[in-house]
């Protein structure tokens, strides 16, 4: 038998998976039980805010799976501009390989669930990271606090635009465009 922490982690996995390519609405309260092997209780056991609960934490921890990818590609690679360029090589790979399902683990459900405070909370943390992330290698470079800031949102807006065209047009050309200027811009703050 399951312990009690299983069925949770179980559920919270699938739930970071569908929502991640089907979204908020589009998945329903039957499938994540089903697709997580819980029993129809365990919903509300686990999560007694429903699936607005689960949502948000399931968020909270693809947000966190992405923002230790982010970080161990920025340690590793020759620079920030590399870096960036394979993080965002991998993700119109992880894209393709998906059929073009799997973009952003909190956009698809940003956009559509933006109404709830906790999932646009979730969301907001998320980005947020990932974005703390890119100012940190950026400072990290020699870029000024301040340019460092910037320039990490235009890298999380640019990323996150183009890994929607991406997905609308079944096309990575956008993500390897994206790519190949954010690290010309970067390498030239470096000089």
């Amino acid at each position: 038998m399951s312990r009690r922490t299983d069925t949770r982690d179980r559920m919270l996995s699938t739930a970071a998976e569908l929502f991640h390519t089907q979204g908020y609405h589009a998945t329903g309260l039957n499938q994540l039980l089903s697709a997580g092997g819980a029993p129809k209780g365990s919903l509300y056991f686990h999560f007694p805010g429903g699936k607005e609960q689960l949502a948000a934490e399931a968020l909270a921890i693809s947000g966190g799976r992405l923002h230790d990818v982010l970080r161990q590609t920025l340690e590793t690679a020759d620079g920030p501009g590399a870096a960036i360029e394979t993080l965002i090589g991998h993700l119109a790979e992880t894209l393709a390989a998906s059929e073009f399902r799997r973009g952003c683990p909190l956009s698809t459900v940003a956009l559509d669930a933006a109404d709830s405070e906790p999932i646009r909370r979730a969301c907001a943390e998320g980005f947020g990271s990932w974005q703390a992330v890119f100012e940190d290698a950026l400072t990290g470079a020699g870029i000024a606090a301040r340019r460092a800031g910037e320039l990490a949102t235009v890298v999380l807006a640019a990323v996150e635009g183009a890994l929607l065209l991406a997905k609308t047009r079944h096309d990575t050309a956008p993500l390897r465009a994206v790519a190949a200027h954010l690290r010309i811009t970067i390498e030239g703050e470096l000089r």
